[in-house]
């Protein structure tokens, strides 16, 4: 149940196509980002958390919208409080 690109366009409020790219990578890096703060490689664990998918729309929307100064360890404190209730003990 992974998030679609017109999915995260309509969150992003992006209507061109130019961006498609970019945006696809956005969310498998997030996906990723958001897995490694759960402790799991597996995606279902991560859309079956409580905020999971808003986790990955929130982390694709920081960094879509900060390219350029993006402050990676302000955003994974940010993705560790809103998934800390998932969160696995162990690797």
């Amino acid at each position: 149940m992974s998030i679609t690109l017109k999915e995260m366009k309509n969150y992003l409020r992006v209507d061109g196509s130019q961006d498609d790219t970019l945006i696809r990578s956005l969310i498998s890096s997030s996906e990723g980002l958001c897995m490694d703060v759960l402790r799991t490689d597996d995606a279902k664990a991560l859309y079956g958390s409580k905020y999971g998918k808003a986790a990955v729309m929130y982390a694709v929307n920081y960094m879509f919208e900060h390219r350029t100064e993006a402050d990676y360890k302000a955003l994974k404190l940010s993705l560790r409080a809103m998934l800390f209730g998932s969160r696995q003990e162990a690797f």
